[in-house]
């Protein structure tokens, strides 16, 4: 269970890592985005290996989780130490929030608006590759009967008739 929550904390922060340059500018960098997925991987790994995970690696999991939780403290911190005093003014407030939410939302917006066209011009590709190609072939059917008679010879005339059995012989030595 430990692995499970790790796991998922871990996808949170992830989460928040790769969400960082769209909303806090100010206190993100350019591998951010490498490590977020970073640690989604990992919290991946830990959520659905949860039921392995006991003893000593569950120990070394704890222990990782730990060392990462109070680097990324210390990094946090220190990128909020070089911001300026306006900037961290800024950060707490709600207009600045409501902007940035904003633009990942048209971000957002227009990453669905690119995706539905990719996917309507691959969908168009597929049904272009899909189609049966012609041949010049051309199927020769046979006439089909015209009076339900010809339908009654043609019928039996293809059962055979049944052909007695023989009775075994009574001649058995005994």
């Amino acid at each position: 269970m430990l692995a499970t929550l790790g796991g998922l904390l871990a996808l949170l922060l992830g989460l928040a890592i790769l969400l960082l340059p769209l909303l806090a500018t100010e206190l993100s960098r350019p591998r951010d985005s490498a490590w977020g997925a970073v640690v989604l991987l990992l919290g991946l790994v830990l959520v659905t290996s949860a039921d392995r995970l006991t003893g000593a690696p569950m120990l070394g999991v704890l222990c990782g989780g730990l060392l990462i939780g109070r680097l990324a403290g210390e990094v946090s911190q220190g990128r909020w130490r070089q911001l300026t005093a306006e900037e961290q003014q800024r950060l707490w407030s709600t207009e600045r929030w409501q902007t940035s939410l904003q633009q990942a939302g048209a971000s957002l917006a227009h990453l669905l608006a690119v995706l539905t066209t990719a996917t309507s011009g691959v969908s168009q590709w597929l049904t272009q590759q899909r189609q049966p190609k012609t041949s010049g072939k051309r199927w020769v059917r046979p006439e089909e009967p015209s009076s339900v008679s010809e339908i009654d010879s043609l019928a039996t005339a293809d059962i055979p008739e049944p052909q007695p059995l023989a009775e075994p012989s009574s001649s058995q030595a005994g």
